[in-house]
């Protein structure tokens, strides 16, 4: 993976690349420092915080987050209990930090989450909290909602169980040194269990039919000398295997605001035949066709994004996940409750720190799964959710793609008149805009035929004019590019 630095030679382009990045905290209207109000409400939190009496500190939980991760939401520890297996999964008890109707409840309101930009992250809770006390950082005494889990040998759960209780995390592990002690056969037991049950529960969602895309994640990472690159790779099998404890806690969370009939879902429909008919051309033209024998979610697993044609199916299949959203209620059970990619009921219960409709979550299947009645605070918030969380969703993928277009202008900047191997994602007729040279659309590109092709090195995606076929390898010449409009323009050569 290579690194590409904006190197002394530029310095002027370092300094406007610094300048735009700033300016799209103004641009997209960004949450600003915390209210006054609202930060001596977290300090007084955190001066007054009483950890719950239920003492599972003995249970040696460890975190697994990027390795540069503070705001530690999760912690696990997996055993092996007869045929199966017993999972502990602690997530931060944010709930304890945040006073019902005061001023930091209101601002976490507004926030709606965490915002992350290439120069620093914009956090819905004062770092006090995300970072410090609340978050489960190894060693230190916490506050958690644990959740204990009796899975059976196929890693089915056969009972759930959420309380408070005061955890201790040893360790804190990165994604990428646990992967390396894995494949080393080094790793500690409660990582080869975790390998072991995430195997078992990818499984699991591939019988009920879940799907999810292998996509080549684009991340921006800020290096040493102050300058920025692009990583575009799929995720480690650990990433995979964590996130399956994730969904199967929210998959236990809307089974039991289900049961109870209070709470609030993360719902999603099944793609329309529309969708599904242009992907069944799609994956035909594209030399790997998809004849519905099997889910189109079975189908997704058998793609490799390191190939060109099937990268651009895997693009493609972003039209079957659409239509996202929330789902409140109380008294009586939603008719649609699924959430058609996971296959199953689901809801965000994992991440209270950095993703506000957790905390309502988390208090309400505590009470629920422990017979005492649901806080009206919690029951209170529910209709008012869902708009929040779509305002804040909106923002945040908003923000990830000027962010994105950004640093790829820059990464371009210095290699104008020169050459690239690209691969085409995705192809348009005339007169259909789309993204522009990387990301928006921008007056000028609906003119004619165009597409979408991803440079391999540097890691840029952009729109180039053409007659372009996905899937296809082309050469394409960077005409110009503009950090302040983060505007890159291509041309196909030959």
């Amino acid at each position: 993976m290579s690194h590409h630095r904006l190197t002394p030679s530029v310095h002027q382009q370092k300094n406007q690349l610094a300048e735009a990045l700033n300016a799209l905290r103004t641009t997209l209207e960004l949450p600003g420092p915390f209210p006054e109000d609202a930060l001596r409400e977290a300090k007084e939190a955190v001066a007054g915080h009483e950890l719950p009496e239920l003492d599972f500190t003995h249970i040696e939980f460890v975190t697994i987050d990027p390795a540069s991760s503070t705001d530690l939401d999760q912690a696990l520890f997996i055993d092996r209990s007869g045929e199966g297996y017993k999972v502990f999964y602690a997530i931060a008890d944010v709930p304890s930090f945040v006073a019902p109707g005061g001023a930091l409840d209101a601002e976490t309101r507004r926030r709606g989450q965490t915002f992350y930009t290439p120069n620093g992250r914009i956090p819905l809770h004062p770092e006090v909290i995300s970072e410090e006390a609340g978050s489960l950082l190894a060693g230190q005494l916490c506050a958690a909602f644990v959740w204990e889990f009796e899975l059976d040998a196929a890693a089915e759960v056969s009972a759930v169980l959420v309380r408070r209780a005061t955890v201790r995390s040893r360790a804190k592990l990165s994604y990428r040194g646990v992967q390396a002690e894995l494949d080393a056969g080094t790793a500690a037991p409660v990582l080869q269990l975790l390998r072991e049950v995430g195997m078992k529960r990818v499984e699991l969602e591939r019988l009920r039919g879940g799907a999810s895309l292998n996509m080549p994640e684009q991340e921006i990472e800020q290096l040493p000398d102050g300058g920025y690159r692009i990583v575009a790779a799929p995720p480690l099998p650990v990433e995979d295997w964590n996130a399956q404890i994730s969904l199967m806690t929210g998959m236990a969370a809307a089974g039991i605001m289900l049961a109870g009939k209070v709470g609030i879902l993360r719902t999603m429909p099944p793609p329309d035949e529309a969708s599904l008919g242009h992907f069944h051309r799609q994956t035909r033209a594209l030399g790997k066709p998809w004849d519905g024998a099997m889910s189109y979610g079975e189908y997704l697993r058998t793609l490799d994004p390191t190939d060109p044609r099937q990268l651009a199916i895997v693009h493609s299949a972003g039209m079957l996940f659409r239509g996202a959203g929330y789902t409140p209620f109380d008294g009586t059970v939603p008719g649609a409750a699924v959430q058609a990619a996971i296959g199953a009921a689901y809801a965000h219960s994992t991440a209270p720190l950095r993703r506000l409709i957790d905390r309502f979550v988390l208090v309400i299947c505590e009470a629920l799964s422990n017979g005492t009645a649901v806080p009206d605070w919690a029951r209170a918030a529910l209709p008012s959710l869902p708009s929040i969380m779509a305002a804040s969703d909106q923002l945040a993928a908003k923000l990830e793609r000027l962010a994105l277009d950004t640093v790829e202008a820059a990464l371009l900047v210095n290699h104008v008149g020169q050459e690239f191997d690209a691969v085409v994602i995705s192809g348009s007729k005339p007169g259909k805009n789309g993204r522009n040279g990387n990301g928006g659309a921008r007056p000028g590109n609906g003119s004619g035929p165009s597409g979408i092709v991803q440079i391999a090195e540097p890691a840029v995606t952009a729109r180039c004019p053409g007659e372009l076929e996905p899937g296809t390898e082309v050469r394409v010449r960077v005409l110009s590019s503009d950090i302040a409009t983060r505007e890159v323009r291509l041309e196909l050569v030959g």
